[in-house]
């Protein structure tokens, strides 16, 4: 399954980004995988992500999982102004 977070950051998108590569093993224990994420050309606090999760309970171990939470604090993601969207199961990468 397909989801896309959107979510505001304090500190700009490389923080991020080196938060992810160096926890990205959590997110595929977890069973995630990240198909994107980039900030806005504009905004660089402005982030959007895909990641694909084996099922509905891979989400919801990465939704609460305290210690991957605190370090995306962290780098700078403001989790309250998270914006979740699930794709239907039809949708697709090629």
């Amino acid at each position: 399954m397909f989801v896309k977070l959107t979510q505001k950051l304090e500190r700009g998108f490389m923080p991020w980004k080196e938060m992810f590569f160096e926890n990205e093993n959590t997110l595929k224990e977890l069973g995630g995988r990240l198909v994107f994420a980039g900030s806005e050309k504009d905004d660089d606090n402005m982030m959007h992500i895909i990641i694909e999760f084996d099922s509905p309970d891979a989400m919801k171990a990465f939704a609460g999982h305290e210690e991957l939470k605190a370090k995306r604090v962290a780098a700078g993601a403001m989790l309250e102004t998270t914006e979740v969207t699930v794709f239907s199961s039809d949708s697709f990468t090629s």
